[in-house]
Formats: structure tokens, sequence, C-alpha cells
């Protein structure tokens, strides 16, 4: 089982010397990889309702730092060497094709090849409508913009015709480390979300606590890819652990999923606390474990 760290770029963690110590310390601690997540802005007073929370709000203060998602791993590529960067994920269709896809790319290149690239559709109309973009329109745009970032991946120019972008060949560099692209990650949770993963993704991360929530979106993974004829166990199962009990982890581990994401808890006062105490003590309590 690998584990990472995700919400690494919000409160403290949008500073400089925090950030550092909890990039460099997850590297050394045995961490797999970093996590980020996005929001350009947060409507105040939003209506939307946050799906992954039984008060249907975000659990983080409307104003608390939350840098871009991006732009933390390019500075987490700097002071580490091994672990990978993900985010956890990027609003994809809130972003032009080939701007996510140049970015990606460029971050790749920098951190030689450990960028991992999660995506979602979005769930907070609020900040759609503060965009421009058609809030209905975020599904379609966000398959339209996977094939659009491979299309620009490719070692050879070629012509992209969608619904809502059309393009001829364009040449696009420094193209990502591997000849397949930066590996995409699909979140969400929907039968939507699983589908997407089966037909778009390298992997699929439903933001689960627990076990038996993931089994019945293997399923439909495994439909979907029975229905495109794609071997399903080509997509990298990740979920979230709340706590830190084995018997979950081994449970995870069972269903097949290879990756399990903690949060780093701040302290009641909002603060990082011994931040390095933490990682490694999580370390020799369950990496080390596994």
């Amino acid at each position: 089982m690998k584990f990472g760290l995700f919400f690494v770029n919000v409160g403290p963690f949008a500073r400089p010397q925090a950030f550092r110590t909890l990039a460099i310390g997850a590297e050394q601690a045995g961490f797999e990889s970093l996590w980020t997540i996005e929001h350009v802005a947060i409507p105040v007073g939003y209506k939307a309702t946050y799906p992954y929370d039984p008060s249907g709000k975000i659990p983080i203060p409307e104003d608390i730092d939350l840098p871009d998602p991006l732009l933390p791993l390019a500075f987490a590529a700097a002071v580490t060497s091994k672990i990978k960067l993900a985010t956890g994920v990027i609003i994809l269709p809130q972003r032009h094709p080939l701007y996510i896809a140049k970015e990606a790319a460029t971050l790749d290149v920098l951190a030689d090849g450990r960028l991992i690239l999660g995506v979602g559709i979005g769930w907070l109309k609020d900040e759609f409508d503060a965009l421009g973009i058609p809030f209905s329109q975020r599904a379609g745009r966000t398959d339209e913009t996977i094939r659009a970032m491979r299309s620009l991946w490719k070692a050879s120019p070629e012509a992209f015709s969608g619904t809502y972008f059309n393009w001829g060949p364009l040449e696009m560099h420094p193209k990502p480390v591997h000849p397949k692209g930066v590996p995409i990650v699909i979140g969400g949770h929907s039968e939507g979300a699983a589908r997407r993963a089966a037909r778009f993704g390298d992997g699929f991360f439903p933001a689960l606590f627990k076990p038996e929530d993931v089994l019945p979106l293997k399923a439909i993974i495994a439909e979907e890819c029975g229905r495109i004829g794609r071997d399903p166990g080509e997509i990298e199962l990740t979920a979230i652990l709340a706590g830190e009990d084995l018997d979950t982890v081994r449970r995870f581990e069972d269903l097949g999923v290879s990756r399990l994401l903690v949060g780093y808890g701040l302290g009641g006062d909002g603060t990082p606390g011994n931040i390095e105490d933490w990682l490694h003590g999580f370390a020799a309590r369950v990496i080390n474990q596994c």
C-alpha cells in the first residue's frame, strides 16, 4: 500500500517554510505522494452542496489560504527528489486544455516525471457562475479536455475537433516525461465519475473513507471497461484513510485499492504544530506496518 498526504496547500501550508518542511518531511518519512486541492475562489455564502461532508459545506473556512494547486507542486519539485506530486483534484472544466496541458507538461518536466494530474468536474456551481462557465457543461468539457490534453502531449502535432474546442495541428513543448503523457486520475464518487475513469483515467480517486463504499464503484469501472474492451486492472484506485486503523488499510488493500491518502491534522488554533514528529510518527504506526 502506498500512502499520500492530501490538502497539502491549505492554511499554513500556503507559506513557504511550513510547506517546505511538509514536503521534505513527507518524502523522508516514506510517503509516496503529495496532493493539492483547488478552488480559484469561494463565493461568499455559496448555495451549492458540498458532496463530501454531511454539513453540505467545505470543512474549512471560506477565507482560508488556498493557493493554486500547481504552483506549490513546482515548489515541492525543487526541494524534493522522489515523492510524487499530485492534484487532488483540479477542477478541469474551468481550465482551457491548451493552458492546462502546457502547465502540466512543464511541471512534469521540472519534476522529472513525478506529476499525477487528478481532475474532477466540480460541484460548486456558484464558482462556475463567477467564471462565466456553464455548470451544465462541466462533464462534457471534462471529457473533451482530457482527450485534448492527450492529443497535445503526443510526439507529433495533430488537429483536434470537439464540441467545445477546435484547432489545427499545434506544436506544444515541452512534452511530458513519459511517452503516454502525465498520468490522469479521475476524481469523484458518482457512477459517472467511475465510468469516466474507465474511459479516460489512469486512476480513480473517489475520495471515500469506507471500503464498502468503493466496491460498487469498482464494479461500475469493471462493467464500463468490459463494454469498451479495456482491462480494469490498468486503473489504479485511490481512497482516503480516516484515522490509523490497520484493519481498514487491509480491507482497502483486499478491494484492490493501492493508495490511501491521509490529511495532516492542524492544531485547534489552525497551526501546523510539529510537522516532522507527526509525519515520522504516522510512518512508524502505519506506513512501516504495511
